[in-house]
């Protein structure tokens, strides 16, 4: 564990297990690199070094006021990969890290870069416009606001109970523990960052950034998506990702790195041995 400070002197916190082949992983909102724990360990086991960072003013990053946009995130996985100076990595991004790990692609390229994998991630682009006429009504992010300023606590409670791992489906059980960790690693995040991250997730347009993508990509994606829906995600990424592999677990939610842990650890593998 430690920290590594970005060229605007904030510190970014992250976890590096193993040895190995570098996998770097990038969480979703408003987690922390705790969510990546159950991967991380299964790709540490298996011969690889796998290095999960916490987000500007998530976990246990800078709180920072400003910069809470996909520009600056993607520059804060740059100083991590620069830093350490990681060659031949695969990036893997869940969710609002699925946007990270695109955007930096699209700034700064693949020449560190062996392989992508991008899981329920929010690329290409959510919320719904004249020109993304399938994507998500701005109406629903402007709940997850309100909820945020109203009482942000219970908003994770509701999102953990509910739709992020499936919970609100008959006949799914999510466990008490992982809902309280969903819980816990929201409130760990800073409430501005946190807030201002929901206008990053949803509205920043990711198209050109998959356009620049020249190395292979995996990207899995479940199909009862109720967080990033699979059409308005994981198809329409793999369709614009040329050659990208799409796997896609049936009747899964969105928080598949926690209900489908062990699937979801096994195709990493495969697809880092292939």
């Amino acid at each position: 564990m430690g920290f590594v400070t970005t060229p605007d002197g904030n510190d970014i916190f992250f976890k590096d297990w193993g040895r190995g082949r570098p996998v770097v992983l990038a969480h979703g909102w408003p987690l922390n690199s705790d969510s990546w724990e159950a991967q991380q360990h299964q790709l540490a086991d298996a011969g690889y070094r796998a290095i999960a960072h916490d987000r500007r003013g998530h976990g246990r990053s800078t709180q920072v006021w400003d910069g809470n946009d996909m520009d600056h995130y993607a520059d804060d996985l740059a100083a991590l990969l620069e830093t350490l100076d990681l060659r031949d990595v695969t990036l893997v991004g869940f969710s609002t890290g699925g946007g990270e790990i695109s955007r930096y692609i699209g700034r700064h390229g693949t020449s560190r870069i062996a392989q992508a994998v991008l899981v329920s991630a929010v690329p290409p682009l959510m919320v719904q416009r004249e020109d993304n006429p399938d994507g998500v009504p701005v109406e629903v992010f402007d709940g997850l606001r309100a909820g945020s300023l109203a009482d942000r606590s219970q908003l994770y409670e509701d999102l953990a109970a509910g739709p992020f791992f499936g919970a609100n489906r008959p006949g799914v059980t999510v466990s008490q523990g992982i809902q309280d960790a969903f819980w816990r690693q929201g409130l760990q995040a800073g409430h501005k960052n946190a807030y201002d991250s929901i206008a990053a997730f949803s509205e920043t347009d990711f198209r050109d950034d998959l356009a620049a993508f020249d190395v292979p990509t995996l990207v899995v994606h479940g199909d009862d998506d109720q967080v990033v829906p699979f059409p308005v995600g994981g198809r329409a990424s793999a369709a614009l990702v040329e050659d990208a592999e799409l796997i896609v677990y049936e009747g899964a939610p969105h928080g598949i790195t926690d209900t489908h842990k062990q699937q979801l650890g096994d195709d990493l593998l495969r697809f880092l041995k292939g």
